[in-house]
């Protein structure tokens, strides 16, 4: 199990991240973001793609508000790393994630609902196509990195990582 430090934050290491990989992995998250803001914005798809009593769109949109809120103060350093990395043309990184131990869960919840949005995008009447099966394997082996090392274990490099 991580243990926070002394200012209560658990360091998450994401080693030998893909650059090329992560962009276009991006580019499609932003696509689907757009497309589900103006979903859940309009009503839209209030049959197709519910998921109980609450729609797909309108809960991805405000999970992901609501991370960006609680934890953007945290991700701004790896951000900016990561930009710095691509507007260079570097092909990989290593990025550090100083995260409340919150944030560890906040990102499996958000593995999972975006896992039910890939479902919601194949069955519903979108543009936007499920996650290409790229930009699955990278969100799955990110995501999954703050839960094992979270749990203790060491960081995995995309590189290593055979999903």
């Amino acid at each position: 199990m991580a243990v926070a430090d002394n200012d209560g934050l658990v360091t998450i290491v994401i080693r030998g991240m893909p650059v090329p990989v992560y962009l276009r992995a991006s580019e499609h998250g932003d696509e689907l973001m757009r497309e589900f803001a103006l979903v859940a914005a309009s009503g839209a798809g209030a049959g197709a793609g519910t998921r109980g009593d609450v729609e797909v769109p309108a809960r991805l949109t405000a999970v992901v508000e609501e991370m960006r809120g609680r934890f953007a103060g945290f991700t701004l350093q790896p951000e900016a790393a990561l930009a710095d990395a691509a507007a260079r043309g570097v092909d990989v990184v290593d990025l550090e994630y100083r995260l409340p131990p919150d944030a560890i869960q906040a990102a499996a919840d958000l593995g999972d609902l975006l896992d039910e949005a890939d479902e919601f995008c194949r069955t519903g009447d979108l543009l936007t196509l499920a996650t290409p099966a790229e930009a699955l394997a990278f969100r799955r082996w990110f995501l999954g990195e703050f839960a094992r090392q979270a749990a203790g274990e060491p960081p995995l490099a995309w590189s290593d990582w055979n999903g």
